[in-house]
């Protein structure tokens, strides 16, 4: 059951980052958001605000860490979880979290870049495992590094263990099949990403409410190219509930 809201009160919209990325991710996003949302970026340990914290390289101890950091804030205002790529996965099974504490469900999930987590479960890319080179190689074919960190030997030192880390957890997810969601969920891809249609179809084995799929053009990293087009379609999907809130 919802919590009954100030109709008018903000609406909260807590971002995970993406591999590598930090609670500054997001930035371009906050640019172009309307007055009735508020952005809460997380930061996974290791990185930005978080530097002095050791990786986390388990996905049950990264969800938990990311839990600690909203709990104080499920049930004080409705909110919705949007994530890229490997925050998109982080979205998803923060939320199994949030519906295992019995807390205040999200109003809605968005999920960027990222296929449905049973195909995330078999994927046969073990990118972690790689020697640097072709680590390295496989970062610059994502479109997300700007040239001058990809060329730069101090900055690779510095990133790579945090990707390595970052794509540790996302490549052994081990996906189980239990009851779906009863969440409404946006799925968003670019139209020149490696992901097979049908592994982005899988989302909709996660939830009992239609799936909103869309496209966009460009590889994995499109959402740079379109934050206010994707702010947009965050804030239309959210407007009615700023309206009225359900009991």
């Amino acid at each position: 059951m919802r919590g009954k809201f100030d109709p008018m009160e903000k609406i909260n919209l807590f971002c995970l980052p993406f591999a590598g990325g930090s609670k500054y991710s997001y930035r371009l996003y906050e640019e172009h958001l309307p007055s009735f949302l508020n952005i809460i970026p997380l930061e996974y340990p290791g990185r930005g605000t978080r530097m002095g914290e050791p990786l986390k390289e388990d996905v049950n101890q990264l969800v938990n860490d990311l839990y600690l950091q909203i709990a104080d804030k499920l049930d004080r205002s409705a909110y919705a979880i949007y994530g890229h790529s490997m925050g998109g996965l982080m979205s998803y099974l923060l939320t199994r979290k949030i519906l295992e504490k019995r807390r205040t469900p999200p109003l809605h999930l968005f999920i960027t870049g990222t296929s449905g987590p049973g195909a995330l479960s078999r994927t046969e890319k073990k990118r972690h495992l790689l020697d640097k080179r072709s680590f390295i190689e496989e970062i610059r074919n994502l479109n997300g590094s700007p040239d001058e960190i990809l060329q730069n030997d101090e900055l690779l030192d510095f990133i790579e263990p945090i990707l390595r880390a970052d794509f540790k957890v996302s490549e052994n997810y081990a996906h189980s099949s239990i009851s779906p969601l009863n969440i409404p969920i946006t799925v968003i891809t670019g139209t020149r990403e490696e992901m097979k249609p049908e592994d982005i179809q899988l989302w909709q084995q996660e939830t009992l409410v239609p799936v909103d799929f869309r496209r966009m053009p460009g590889h994995h990293f499109f959402i740079f190219k379109y934050p206010y087009e994707i702010v947009g379609i965050i804030a239309k999907k959210l407007l009615v509930h700023h309206k009225s809130y359900q009991l």
